[in-house]
């Protein structure tokens, strides 16, 4: 923190197992049961596959993370990692990018659980309930960071038992076979495959493992030096990749109409639960449906509103959002009116995106588009600042590895739908006219100690 040129504001509370904690619980070790129908769809039955190709490209994604916060162990992610690495406009439109994707993902997920909770309980309408979780959230995150690791490790515990019980029933039901297909067909089918068809299906299926990143939004929180968060985030993107896959390949394989949801799609995102209600019955159908809803609604949606406020902070403090979003509360050490920023814009996104019919496909496919932009972005920050900037002979971790995970990363946003492509290119065109105007106003982009010799000895 000195080396970066800031006073310490946040206080350092969190340890390694609260971080990977944080990590699980923002990617929601159940988070296919919600998309699973559409990555079903979309890969042409080969769910696990997709899931794993998105593991592996968030693998090499990790790495990066690991590698710039090692340099730069500060709250904001890759705005930060692309600021001081290869330089401060290129950050401010890094952070623009994936700003649309931490700005978007709470109203998703509280827009998902309020459904699936009017669902269970139509006598109270989805507004409601949308306001209900952010409300309660909220309160949590503004109390302390503390606070909410104890709330999420209780969630996480309750995510790990359902999934427990799905994996044991969708097992005794295979046994009994009740399921459909070669046992390999979740993972290659050739009646389907190209590798335009999987990778589309990429992109729609990590969105069950963003969330990873935002371990780094909590480098300054974190009381085990910036190693650790490295550690953390690779361990919690390794343990949800291997859940995802387990779980949508014995789900994949109890659809009971295959052909029907390849031909029709999931408009309702029932998939999962259809599947489950295969495997246990109408209980288990009921009990992975309010899982889900209370997973995304209160779970996830508390670490994303964790990750958007500091992100919002850590630009405030650069003056390149406004000022009064960088103010910390003295007595619980976060950042207070970033919070609350952030829990008025889920309110006002998730209903106005709960009125239109497209809101929960529309919102995946921006928050997708603007997170793989960024990520891709950080790739070439890793070799900008280590091998260009400062010589570096590890050309394993800081060439080759990043080279790797933009190549596959770019295939992915190729492949991605359309209309995100065009929708998120309009945002990053709205991002670079602020750019203009910062520097109309004399408040050109710039980042607090980037010549610090201190992040360059850690190259």
């Amino acid at each position: 923190m000195q080396g970066s040129g800031y006073r310490p504001e946040l206080r350092r509370t969190l340890g390694l197992r609260d971080l990977v904690v944080y990590g699980l619980v923002f990617m929601v070790p159940i988070a296919p049961f919600g998309i699973f129908g559409s990555v079903y769809t979309s890969s042409g039955g080969m769910v696990a596959l997709a899931y794993a190709v998105g593991m592996v490209a968030m693998l090499f994604t990790a790495a990066s993370y690991a590698q710039m916060v090692k340099a730069f162990p500060l709250a904001g992610s890759v705005y930060n990692y692309a600021g001081r690495g290869i330089g401060a406009p290129v950050g401010f439109l890094a952070g623009w990018a994936i700003l649309l994707d931490y700005l978007l993902v709470p109203s998703l997920l509280y827009l998902i659980a309020s459904v699936a909770m009017h669902a269970t309980v139509p006598a109270i309408p989805v507004w409601v309930w949308l306001i209900g979780f952010v409300l309660f959230n909220t309160i949590v995150n503004v109390y302390g960071i503390k606070m909410t690791a104890r709330i999420t490790l209780v969630m996480l515990v309750g995510e790990a038992i359902v999934l427990v019980v799905f994996l044991a029933a969708a097992a005794l039901a295979l046994l009994d076979g009740r399921g459909h297909g070669s046992v390999w067909s979740p993972v290659f089918n050739s009646a389907t495959f190209t590798s335009a068809v999987v990778f589309g299906a990429v992109s729609v299926a990590v969105l069950s493992f963003l969330g990873f990143d935002g371990i780094s939004m909590l480098a300054e929180e974190n009381r085990g030096g910036a190693g650790q968060i490295g550690k953390a985030m690779l361990a919690a993107l390794g343990l949800a990749g291997l859940l995802f896959i387990a779980q949508t390949w014995v789900a994949a394989l109890l659809v009971p109409d295959p052909a029907g949801l390849l031909a029709n799609g999931d408009p309702d995102g029932v998939a999962f639960y259809d599947a489950a209600k295969v495997a246990g019955g109408s209980w288990l159908a009921t009990l992975t449906a309010v899982a889900t809803a209370i997973a995304w609604g209160v779970a996830n949606s508390m670490v994303a509103q964790v990750a958007t406020s500091r992100l919002l902070f850590a630009m405030a403090r650069d003056r390149q959002l406004p000022k009064f979003l960088r103010k910390v509360s003295i007595k619980h050490g976060v950042p207070a009116n970033a919070i609350l920023l952030t829990a008025v814009l889920s309110v006002a996104i998730g209903l106005y995106m709960a009125w239109r019919s497209d809101g929960i496909a529309l919102l995946s496919s921006l928050i997708n588009f603007g997170a793989l932009c960024a990520f891709l972005v950080l790739h070439v920050a890793v070799v900008w600042h280590y091998v260009v900037r400062n010589k570096s002979r590890n050309l394993w971790s800081h060439l080759l590895l990043p080279a790797a995970g933009f190549a596959v990363l770019m295939y992915v946003v190729i492949n991605a739908n359309v209309a995100a492509q065009r929708l998120a290119l309009i945002w990053l065109g709205v991002g670079v006219l602020v750019l203009a105007g910062l520097y109309a106003a004399g408040r050109r982009p710039t980042l607090s100690g980037m010549t610090a010799s201190a992040s360059k000895d850690a190259a």
